[in-house]
């Protein structure tokens, strides 16, 4: 692995960028994408955002982030995947970046534990969000943490360490945050954006959700599930089931959450949460998947009941020692 200085000298070198975050994105990922994109523009670097879906519009108020596109607009020198631990989490643009990694220099900037060390360059680091790790570049780059750069970061810890809640968060993410909040960023503007406002249509959507919970394995796994169509029947975008798993986490009683969104009929995107007693990296990588000890992702194709059995059995192995 690169250290974080080697990994300055390379983007330093790079006249041109394409920044890519994960696909399904969410606060960490996109204020690491913002907050590097404003960077290259302070050192002179052309560079663009490019995501698979369009940015869900609670994250919207990072300005960096309403320059995204669908796909590259120009044959860039540098590809910079930022969040993702493997070229899947790319989704439909992992080809773009696996065609372009046969003769661009790319970087991969991440704090997953199943990180694959995919590009040429790659530092790893474990830590709440990976924005922290972003800051560390920004460092060594020798950039102005502005108001812009402070509030893209702040969405990433705010987002990723669970509004500070994760076991993960240290005091080197308590003196980042405070940093942002110096340089501009507001923690009541960046909670509320992220947190707390929901359209009418969400909100019901969210009741509904949340009412058809199931509890498995005595009470310890709480399944939520989005069936296919769901969404367009409340005209919402794939972003309203943000919070979902997060809910089922904080019922007494349970260890391992689960939100099951059929993103096409029989086509499951799985969002995992635990508790702190259950290694949900390890539950995803069963199907596929991974992330952190407690927060996961995977994909699962089949029957509702056959997913879910799948997944209980997943679970009920990683759980029986609680």
């Amino acid at each position: 692995m690169n250290s974080i200085q080697e990994i300055a000298a390379v983007v330093k070198r790079l006249k041109s960028a394409v920044i890519f975050p994960h696909t399904s994105p969410d606060g960490d990922t996109l204020g690491c994408a913002g907050a590097l994109h404003r960077a290259l523009s302070f050192l002179g670097i052309k560079s663009e955002i490019v995501t698979e879906e369009e940015i869900p519009a609670e994250f919207l108020y990072l300005s960096p982030l309403r320059e995204a596109k669908r796909l590259p607009s120009f044959d860039a020198e540098g590809y910079l995947a930022v969040d993702a631990s493997d070229t899947n989490r790319l989704g439909e643009l992992r080809q773009i970046y696996l065609r372009g990694a046969k003769k661009k220099v790319t970087v991969n900037i991440d704090h997953h534990v199943s990180n694959l060390r995919y590009a040429k360059y790659n530092f790893v680091r474990t830590a709440a969000s990976n924005c922290e790790n972003i800051a560390l570049l920004l460092d060594e780059l020798a950039v102005p943490f502005d108001e812009e750069i402070c509030k893209c970061l702040l969405c990433g810890l705010v987002t990723d360490s669970g509004s500070f809640s994760h076991n993960d968060v240290t005091g080197e993410t308590f003196r980042l945050a405070a940093r942002c909040v110096e340089g501009g960023a507001s923690v009541e503007k960046t909670n509320y954006e992220l947190m707390q406002k929901k359209s009418r249509a969400r909100a019901e959507f969210y009741a509904e959700t949340i009412k058809n919970i199931r509890y498995l394995l005595d009470g310890k796994f709480a399944v939520a599930v989005v069936p296919f169509g769901t969404l367009e029947r409340y005209s919402l975008s794939t972003d309203a089931t943000e919070g979902i798993v997060d809910f089922g986490r904080f019922v007494e009683n349970v260890e391992v959450s689960a939100c099951l969104l059929e993103s096409k009929r029989g086509q499951f995107q799985i969002s995992l949460r635990s508790n702190g007693r259950a290694d949900v990296n390890r539950v995803a990588a069963t199907f596929g998947g991974g992330g952190h000890v407690r927060a996961a992702g995977c994909m699962l194709f089949g029957e509702l009941e056959e997913v879910v059995d799948k997944l209980r059995y997943a679970v009920w192995q990683n759980l029986e020692d609680v």
